[in-house]
């Protein structure tokens, strides 16, 4: 398992906007931190990657079609979860890649989101059950 993650940003208070409201969605708490970060971990106790964004301090722009960070997918308990994290996506003028549907490509059950942040780091909810 993986312990923590560490994302840079062009813009730490862009980030902490986006992403304060979305993360209890993906079943996320904010984590203590200083000002140089920005950081969430697994709500209630539960086992799980922590996510740290820091201020970039070298200028560059992102692509997920290069060598790095594709996309990152949380895991979310049902499929009205991911609908709940499209519509604050959409409510807040977010850009979906791929709107929530069955995915059979995968080990199903696979019912996901993909969309990208301000920043186009794209990411994905997904839930592996068939409850609503």
């Amino acid at each position: 398992m993986l312990g923590h993650i560490g994302v840079n940003v062009p813009d730490l208070g862009r980030a902490k906007a986006y992403y304060g409201p979305l993360m209890p969605l993906l079943d996320y708490e904010p984590f203590p931190t200083d000002e140089d970060a920005v950081a969430f971990m697994p709500a209630a106790g539960k086992r799980g990657a922590y996510l740290f964004f820091y201020e970039a301090t070298e200028e560059r722009a992102y692509s997920r079609e290069v060598t790095g960070l594709q996309h990152l997918a949380f895991v979310v308990p049902t499929r009205g979860a991911v609908h709940d994290v499209h519509a604050q996506v959409v409510q807040v003028g977010g850009v979906v890649v791929r709107p929530p549907r069955e995915w059979p490509q995968y080990p199903p059950p696979y019912f996901a989101v993909f969309w990208l942040d301000p920043f186009g780091i794209m990411l994905e909810a997904v839930c592996h059950h068939d409850r609503g």
